[in-house]
């Protein structure tokens, strides 16, 4: 479930052992969040650069947070999978035959790989999906959406889908099911995922049992485009990376006030910083001036961001970017091992929609492919895994719900448009960058009546999406509120210091009795289940 970069990496690792996998997408199979990334892929390849250096900057970002396991997993199989992009012909920038390195955010060195100076995520979408779209045993089916996972005797057996051009409801039977489905940036009025970030394979897992972890860590990107009826744009740290300085209204540059790193501080930080800036001055964003920069051409080293915002009358290489934050990734999802499982038989899931405390409280900047790359990798071979040592399927007939139709009348969609911009102001303002027991409280009464009101909707798709992601704002609601702390992402005004005597611990929310939410909390070091084997490579088992 996903044509992103870890849904179509665990599509391919699986299909080395099986005859058929499936990749469904919301929408076309470049419609995803990979295709949106700009600045690039974290990776220790440059010479005065080891993978023990990017453990120690991802640790750093994680706020005390990630499992070290994990992390460790990530650096060192990363060199190796974005070796494997380059020998499938992905274009990364280069200089004198060597590969140009960035740096961004939190980062010790310059360890940043590009492609077209701000355009990675298209590259990297485009060798995944040429090398899928070209396999004879990979089948994709764009604008094809999931409904309902199909458990029977506690496993997943599959998926209800409905292609959503014609609303025909699918069955597509499996040992395995890999969700894939990115994060939920969509959630908030403001955010740099695309519409298709509602969340939708997180909420169904949730449905079906599996637990979720650290849902309160919300990224928000600091440096997005900010113009009245303007599309929220995303702009590159790797502009901030280059020299970049954020200025106020009065034309001043703040960020020494806020943090020893100035412009290349922790995105929290950088964040807040800006929204205080923001409020001093009575204004909705502040400027981004890439003035600064020296011995750069804008136009070309940042060509897709010079283009963006020629578009909307900003000519860059001549003035400032007017720029707010703008929520941007969730750092929490659905719990998984280092090989994608979850606690439920024939359920995996890799990228933005899993959590395996591999960032913890805060994403250090362009790990987010690389995350996709490597955990894709891996839960294609848990999938693979899973096929050979599952339970022939049952012979049950299934139960499977009508297809969707479109929301029916203008009342209908009114009042869809209606529920979800509330949602999304609701969680801008309640559960955004800064929050309080008094609003997250509040939130929670309001999400309780959308919820409900959606759930009486999702005859049709845009219903079904609004359900979900109402379900996910409350597992975000209710985990910021247990959390007593501020810690990376997540800040509390009226607890605004991180306490580890209380607090080294990750939440984990399920459904309980009568569909209640629940939060657990796991000490860090035991976020991952342990004891588990599975086949690294055939023949090879791998004890962790």
């Amino acid at each position: 479930m996903g044509g992103g970069a870890a849904g179509l990496s665990a599509a391919l690792r699986a299909v080395t052992w099986l005859k058929r996998v499936t990749v469904i997408t919301k929408r076309g199979l470049s419609d995803s969040t990979t295709s949106e990334a700009q600045g690039g892929i974290a990776v220790s390849l440059g010479e005065d650069d080891d993978t023990s250096l990017h453990a120690h900057d991802t640790l750093m970002a994680g706020a005390g947070l990630c499992e070290e396991e994990a992390v460790n997993v990530l650096v060192k199989e990363g060199v190796e999978r974005v070796q494997d992009l380059l020998a499938a012909g992905a274009g990364f920038d280069r200089g004198e035959g060597h590969l140009l390195f960035s740096r961004e955010a939190a980062h010790s060195r310059r360890r940043v790989v590009r492609s077209r100076g701000d355009a990675t995520g298209r590259e990297v979408q485009r060798v995944l999906a040429q090398e899928a779209v070209g396999h004879p045993n990979v089948q994709i089916l764009e604008h094809t959406a999931a409904r309902q996972l199909l458990i029977q005797d506690g496993a997943c057996r599959g998926v209800v889908a409905v292609e959503l051009r014609s609303g025909k409801p699918l069955v597509l039977t499996s040992p395995a099911v890999v969700i894939a489905t990115g994060g939920a940036g969509q959630l908030y009025s403001r955010a740099t995922n695309p519409e298709v970030a509602t969340g939708d394979g997180i909420a169904l897992a949730l449905r079906a049992g599996s637990e979720l972890m650290d849902m309160e860590f919300v990224q928000f990107h600091p440096t997005v485009l900010a113009m009245p009826g303007k599309p929220p744009f995303l702009i590159s740290e790797a502009v901030r990376g280059e020299g970049a300085v954020l200025k106020n209204g009065q034309g001043e540059a703040f960020m020494a006030r806020y943090h020893p790193d100035r412009e290349l501080a922790p995105r929290d930080v950088v964040s807040r910083s800006i929204m205080a800036e923001m409020r001093t001055g009575g204004s909705d964003h502040v400027w981004l001036d890439l003035g600064e920069i020296k011995g750069v051409r804008l136009a070309e080293r940042f060509p897709t961001i010079a283009e963006n915002c020629r578009k909307f009358g900003v000519d860059i290489t001549r003035e400032p970017i007017p720029v707010a934050p703008a929520a941007h990734y969730l750092m929490g999802g659905i719990r998984t091992d280092l090989w994608g499982r979850t606690e439920l038989s024939g359920i995996l899931a890799c990228g933005e929609c899993a959590c395996l405390g591999l960032h913890g409280a805060n994403r250090l900047a362009s790990n987010s492919i690389l995350e996709g790359l490597v955990f894709g990798w891996r839960a294609g071979q848990g999938a693979a895994e899973a096929n050979e040592n599952n339970r022939p399927l049952g012979k049950g007939v299934w139960e499977v719900e009508e297809g969707f139709s479109r929301a029916r009348g203008r009342a209908e969609q009114g009042r869809l448009k209606e529920l979800r911009e509330r949602l999304q102001e609701l969680m801008w303002d309640k559960v955004g960058l800064a929050r309080c027991r008094e609003s997250l409280a509040e939130a929670e009464g309001v999400l309780a009546e959308i919820c409900s009101s959606a759930k009486a909707l999702t005859a049709s798709w845009q219903g079904t999406e609004l359900f979900n992601m109402a379900a996910l704002a409350q597992t975000i609601t209710r985990c910021a509120l247990v959390r007593e702390e501020s810690r990376g992402a997540h800040f509390r005004t009226d607890f605004p210091l991180q306490d580890d005597s209380r607090w080294a611990k990750h939440s984990v929310i399920r459904l309980g009795g009568e569909e209640a939410l629940e939060v657990i909390l796991v000490p860090v070091g035991q976020g991952l289940p342990a004891g588990r084997r599975v086949e690294a490579t055939r023949g090879e088992g791998v004890e962790y």
